[in-house]
């Protein structure tokens, strides 16, 4: 008798992907002997591969619905469990004729469902700023699974760390502490800390701490001169990963080496939660309350002004006040917290 399949498809944001983590593990123990299939896009495949909590994957580059419900519909599955949250993932399962179809009923798609939950909304009629960990397993308690924690978790590939220390082997020391500093954001510029500052916080690193300091940016032209200013501004060596591109394995095993990761609200931070790293994470115009995670080794440092949360990826201020009023002193102070027992 044919194994039964089960379709988890994930979230498309790298952050959201690793956020939904303890709702896979919950998944994977409530549908031990079951065979699960994860649906993705080749990012998140890259960024949550290895995993324990599925057997196969099935990458989507989002580009046509139709064409993925008859590949779909070939594989047989039982149940299609949606951490996505577009119309078009529960219009294709429906497609497909999977008769399990399980997910928040929210933009038009609640007649696409079979097994349904309300997003949980604010008196002003939008979505309210609860974490995104509890949202992705408010799904699986549709399904009977258990949550024993809202810890993020990831795996690293075997010879990442290996091939890492290839690329950039004069970054590692058994002596001075490697601090990561991740100035970029994919959400938009709303979400990044002055260069300036950052290079200030660089500096006092390394003269404080005899610190390594590396720059973490995607590779982007945007994050690319991110990366380029803050060198500039530097008086002391940092390292910028904008000249060594790596994968996104590479990076995963990149931040597990680190002692401290001081970054803006996006994607790197989840990836430091879910390796257990020292955090420092600089909020400005998004809500803290949508990624929370309980996460005991972050401060979290949260910038003030009436305008703030706008939720918005561009600042519409004449003036970007809320990231401007974290100074680096701020920060200074939380890494001395971080970096303790370093020195």
């Amino acid at each position: 008798m044919e194994q039964e399949k089960i379709l988890v498809w994930l979230p498309s944001p790298m952050g959201d992907a690793i956020l939904c983590t303890p709702a896979l593990r919950a998944i994977r123990r409530r549908f031990e002997s079951k065979r699960i299939y994860f649906l993705a896009s080749p990012t998140v495949k890259q960024m949550l591969s290895p995993s324990n909590f599925n057997d196969e994957w099935i990458e989507y580059t989002g580009k046509n619905i139709f064409k993925l419900s008859q590949r779909l519909k070939k594989e047989n599955f039982s149940t299609a469990i949606l951490l996505k949250n577009s119309f078009g993932s529960a219009l294709a399962v429906m497609l497909a004729g999977i008769d399990r179809r399980v997910g928040y009923s929210r933009d038009c798609r609640g007649i696409f469902l079979t097994d349904k939950i309300e997003a949980p909304m604010a008196k002003s009629g939008k979505f309210k700023a609860a974490s995104m960990v509890n949202y992705y397993l408010g799904i699986t308690s549709l399904l009977g699974c258990e949550a024993d924690d809202m810890q993020l978790e990831l795996l690293l590939e075997d010879g990442d760390l290996s091939s890492l220390a290839g690329k950039m082997p004069s970054i590692f020391s058994p002596i001075a502490p490697l601090v990561v500093l991740v100035p970029g954001g994919a959400f938009g510029p709303s979400k990044c800390w002055p260069s300036k500052r950052f290079a200030q916080t660089a500096d006092w690193l390394v003269e404080n701490y005899d610190a390594t300091v590396a720059i973490s940016v995607a590779p982007n032209k945007t994050e690319k001169q991110i990366a380029k200013d803050i060198v500039s501004v530097a008086k002391n060596k940092l390292y910028s990963l904008a000249d060594t591109p790596l994968t996104l394995g590479e990076l995963k095993s990149f931040i597990a080496e680190a002692n401290l990761v001081i970054t803006n609200d996006t994607g790197p931070r989840h990836i430091a939660i879910a390796l257990g790293k020292k955090l420092i994470t600089l909020f400005g115009p998004n809500n803290p309350d949508w990624t929370q995670t309980g996460y005991e080794n972050e401060i979290q440092i949260v910038g003030t002004a009436d305008c703030v949360p706008c939720d918005k990826p561009e600042c519409s201020q004449l003036e970007h006040l809320c990231m401007k009023s974290i100074t680096v002193e701020m920060v200074r102070e939380a890494a001395e917290k971080m970096l303790k027992n370093t020195k």
